[in-house]
């Protein structure tokens, strides 16, 4: 990822996001995504609950579209906190492990990514089952991709050069803080010191937030975090989108550069 929008084409490498929820990708990394995508990198997201052919799979597309990252991939699990989000599914929170990791591990060695984006291990600000679920499979899959005797029906082996967790370090939940804690929801965030990326995403911030709002049945009620941000001021919510974080995961070894997302 880059820090600034003068970065050439040929520096930003292929990015693969791996969420847990339609929109965790519009508000978590849709700045890199969208700034990847604009520098020509190829960018893609993997997305573990809601089924197809429900409201927010429309969303998720259109989300995507926007930010032109391709095609959803999703896997069509349930929500844990939503029963109507894949009927007849089990709940991503509970499904067998090794089959979890099993279908990230496919769509990394069929996408090929230089960097894998998924939640930080804390669950992302709320802890949500789901997001630390997802990180825990990501985590495993990124490493197992690379090796060829481990799920060798998935593909052939790629290794990724690095893994980021999207999170929010103490000293940037000023703005945001107020709004989790004001509808009862919990606040988890990292030491400054284990952020390994801080990406400014201004120029990108529009697209960001017009793929957030794509998301149109997060803009309804007084909890999900979308519609939060949308009765905010302006200003206000270009302070809470313009910056995003990531943690570095060890998953992967260390590149020659001192941080894949930082160009």
């Amino acid at each position: 990822m880059a820090t600034s929008a003068s970065t050439t084409r040929s520096a930003l490498p292929s990015l693969l996001g791996v969420f847990a929820h339609p929109d965790d990708e519009s508000l978590l990394a849709g700045g890199v995504l969208a700034q990847h995508a604009a520098a020509g990198a190829r960018t893609a997201v993997v997305t573990a609950t809601w089924a197809q052919g429900t409201a927010r799979a429309a969303e998720l597309a259109a989300a995507l579209t926007v930010l032109d990252a391709g095609e959803p991939r999703m896997l069509g699990y349930g929500d844990a906190r939503n029963p109507s989000s894949a009927p007849g599914r089990p709940r991503w929170c509970e499904v067998n492990l090794d089959d979890a990791v099993a279908q990230i591990v496919a769509h990394i060695r069929q996408f090929r990514p230089d960097v894998v984006v998924t939640h930080d291990a804390l669950g992302q600000l709320t802890g949500h089952p789901d997001h630390r679920r997802t990180h825990q499979v990501v985590l495993l899959a990124v490493e197992a991709a690379g090796i060829g005797r481990i799920h060798h029906g998935a593909g052939e082996p790629w290794r990724t050069r690095a893994l980021y967790g999207a999170t929010h370090p103490h000293s940037a939940i000023g703005d945001l803080g107020p709004l989790l804690t004001g509808v009862g929801k919990t606040l988890l965030s990292m030491e400054d010191k284990d952020v390994a990326a801080t990406v400014d995403v201004t120029p990108w911030l529009a697209q960001k937030w017009t793929a957030i709002c794509s998301h149109t049945s997060q803009l309804e009620g007084q909890r999900p975090l979308p519609a939060l941000l949308a009765r905010l001021d302006e200003a206000t919510r270009d302070r809470i989108l313009a910056t995003e974080y990531f943690t570095r995961a060890s998953a992967v070894p260390a590149p020659a550069v001192s941080h894949v997302l930082s160009l």
